[in-house]
């Protein structure tokens, strides 16, 4: 599977033409540009990036990314995205392009609503229950009603397409989402007694709080209980889709190691430096992502190399880097490069890296 996923990346810059204001996923208030990249799960390579406006939503990236996969020439391509990217149009798309997906959707979705009441109360059963995850699970069969646009002949292509939905509940989620709603309505309920009113807040606060005002009692706010009732019912329970894979186990595994995306945007903006862009040019835009992948791919590869060595008990990757940078060059014109001397460990170091050591 290739991991895809996208970041914002933030910047003061007033000459960047793809610096936008948008959704930023840190909620920091600066104008950003958007990072998209892709990872191979197996290698935990990243192989592809691409820079998109601040103001592009992910569910639009899709279909450039169908066209890019295109270019690349493979045959068989697997894609696991977050549900951020969700949307009939792209899930037609990549079954027009018969292209294996797995993906994350919201619970809100009509298919997925239909499908969660029916199994709520059996998929919270022994027999569906993996110890391994600490999670039920259970993957049902359905239909995609699949379309397609032909401009060139005038008409519409209906068809029924096969998906697996999978639906999870987690104990420890349930706990977890309750206890972050509650504080939401703690915070909510603050906000309107002390007049201390967020705009961004008001559809929440219509949804879950009636309001009443006087000029002799103040005011009063009362909870909205069938409102909070409902939307604590999906608590700990989540989703995904996919068009090939049936095992509601295997699925979870491929799914969460699409965070090595996520690892790797923390690695871009905090041991790259690269959480403000700092540049006021296009051509140094372009010349800094593109150095920042190059990086990105040598830390990736040091990454999985001490995952696979077992190296993080006895060292953290600056701790190697700092070891190897030890390591002193000597150049002249006309001659050979000459190393300075190196220790024991240095060289297990580059052998259990998997590169030859330097002579």
């Amino acid at each position: 599977y290739w991991a895809y996923d996208t970041t914002t990346i933030s910047s003061y810059s007033k000459c960047l033409k793809q610096v936008q204001y948008g959704h930023n996923k840190e909620q920091d208030p600066l104008a950003q540009i958007n990072l998209s990249l892709l990872f191979g799960e197996e290698a935990q390579l990243p192989f592809y990036y691409r820079k998109l406006p601040g103001n592009i939503t992910d569910v639009k990236t899709v279909k450039n990314l169908l066209a890019d996969i295109d270019f690349f020439g493979y045959q068989k391509v697997h894609v696991v995205m977050d549900r951020g990217f969700y949307s009939e149009n792209n899930v037609d798309g990549l079954f027009h392009d018969h292209i294996k997906f797995l993906m994350g959707v919201r619970l809100s979705l009509k298919f997925v609503k239909v499908e969660l009441e029916q199994y709520r109360d059996s998929i919270r059963t022994w027999s569906k229950y993996n110890q391994e995850y600490d999670t039920y699970m259970i993957c049902i069969p359905v239909e995609w009603n699949y379309t397609q646009e032909r401009p060139y002949k005038g008409d519409v292509i209906k068809e029924k397409r096969r998906m697996y939905l999978h639906l999870y509940f987690n104990s420890q989620k349930a706990v977890d989402d309750e206890l972050e709603f509650v504080k939401q309505m703690i915070e909510l309920n603050r906000e309107l007694e002390s007049g201390d009113i967020v705009l961004e807040h008001k559809k929440l606060y219509d949804k879950y709080f009636d309001v009443k005002s006087t000029p002799i009692r103040g005011t009063k706010v009362t909870a909205r209980q069938e409102a909070m009732d409902e939307a604590k019912k999906n608590y700990g329970y989540f989703a995904l889709i996919s068009n090939e894979l049936k095992d509601p186990a295997e699925v979870l595994k491929i799914y969460r190691n699409k965070d090595l995306v996520e690892k790797a945007f923390s690695n871009i903006k905090e041991r790259l430096d690269c959480r403000r862009l700092a540049v006021s040019s296009e051509l140094s835009l372009d010349g800094k992502l593109f150095i920042e992948f190059i990086a990105l791919i040598y830390l990736s590869y040091i990454k999985k190399q001490m995952q696979d060595q077992k190296l993080f008990k006895d060292y953290t990757i600056q701790g190697i880097i700092d070891k190897l940078d030890l390591i002193e060059c000597f150049e002249r014109p006309g001659y050979d490069l000459r190393l300075g001397e190196m220790t024991e460990e240095q060289k297990n170091l580059f052998g259990l890296l998997g590169v030859n050591s330097p002579s």
